[in-house]
């Protein structure tokens, strides 16, 4: 679809427009990753999305997917949610990238997948060390011989209560 510009009369593509509207997106979406902007590319990759002008949206519509994970830190697989590291990100995009497929991806379930597993470590790493940390808490207070806080002993409960329906 062509038009031409009523200030200037020049003649303009839509889709080109359109096109470059998308590539800025792109590049500017580029620095919500950080030092993974390769793995995302490469990640990116596996849909066949590319910057030619025919999948510039595909690509847009990844990278801002990719970037809303990356700031959430977060995902959601069978309706709940996880939290992960952007190291956990960085190590399934890893998996993925340099994983062969024989066809192109069509969506980012093996990626969560992949995630899910890392995810799940994480969280059984940080249960065992708040359990580490109130048990050295509980000890030094046996140590010292005095008695908790109200506040102590409310905070010791809660944090036992959040451990118990972690696992």
């Amino acid at each position: 679809m062509t038009f031409t510009c009523p200030n200037c009369n020049y003649r303009c593509n839509f889709n080109e427009i359109k096109c470059d509207a998308d590539l800025m997106a792109v590049i500017k979406v580029r620095d919500v990753f950080g030092q993974h902007g390769n793995l995302v590319w490469a990640y990116a990759e596996q849909f066949g999305a590319t910057v030619h002008q025919t999948k510039v949206k595909k690509l847009r519509l990844i990278l801002e997917e990719m970037g809303r994970l990356f700031q959430a830190e977060s995902f959601t697989f069978q309706k709940k949610t996880y939290r992960i590291s952007r190291d956990g990100i960085a190590q399934a995009l890893t998996v993925v990238a340099h994983k062969s497929f024989e066809t192109r991806l069509e969506n980012h379930n093996y990626l969560k997948k992949v995630m899910l597993d890392i995810a799940v470590k994480e969280a059984d790493a940080q249960a065992k060390r708040d359990e580490t940390a109130l048990r050295d808490r509980e000890d030094q207070s046996r140590r010292s011989r005095k008695l908790l806080t109200d506040e102590e002993v409310e905070a010791n409960k809660a944090q036992l209560r959040a451990l118990i329906n972690k696992s």
